[in-house]
């Protein structure tokens, strides 16, 4: 049931799903779901759980930020993969069952085991989480595919004053010709965290 559900929510989207809808599309009455959940709350957080299943999670004895790196990869590729599950997880809407958990737990220990004191794990644990979520969330939800950007970006580049904004318009510019209209940012970025987080990581174990 919770497989049904999970395939309506990425075929129809989350506002669609009911419990009325799911059981339409199931072949059962909406009551009957209610043996299998206890509310809609619940089965939420069961398909979350599912989507979080996906993700690769970091393994241990590894080199902890190629590790690192792989599982926030795997985990933003996952939530554009279900990109309503998103919204669910960045406003705690779900997200706290046993996936969640291991995901979590693997972050933590691989930190752990990289050298983070536990400070210094706390927060590089949160910056990360919402970095890949925040990015997550913000690629899902812009309006327009990569094959209608050019013409908007083309239209504003006309109407900008370019003599007040040099830079703007060089940056833009930048995104037409060389046609990159936001590939790797999301590498770009996560690398730069890692790299910091690295930076921080030696300079707390040397006290300075």
């Amino acid at each position: 049931m919770l497989r049904g559900a999970l395939e309506f929510a990425d075929a129809y989207g989350l506002t669609s799903l009911t419990m009325r809808r799911l059981g339409e599309a199931l072949g059962v009455e909406g009551m009957a779901l209610y043996k299998h959940v206890a509310n809609k709350e619940d089965l939420l957080e069961g398909i979350i759980d599912l989507v979080l299943s996906e993700v690769d999670l970091p393994s241990p004895g590894q080199e902890w930020k190629s590790e690192l790196r792989r599982g926030a990869l795997s985990t933003f590729e996952v939530l554009l993969r279900h990109p309503w599950a998103c919204q669910l997880l960045v406003t705690g809407g779900g997200g706290s069952g046993p996936a969640r958990w291991r995901q979590m737990d693997a972050i933590l220990g691989t930190m752990r085991r990289g050298g983070f004191s536990v400070e210094m794990t706390h927060h590089g644990f949160h910056v990360l989480d919402i970095y890949v979520q925040g990015v997550a969330l913000g690629t899902v939800s812009f309006p327009l595919q990569k094959e209608d950007m050019v013409g908007v970006i083309e239209t504003f580049l006309s109407e900008l004053p370019a003599a007040d904004h040099p830079y703007l318009v060089e940056h833009i510019g930048y995104h037409i010709e060389s046609g990159v209209l936001g590939e790797g940012d999301f590498e770009f970025g996560l690398d730069l965290l890692l790299d910091s987080l690295e930076r921080l990581r030696d300079a707390d174990a040397n006290g300075t």
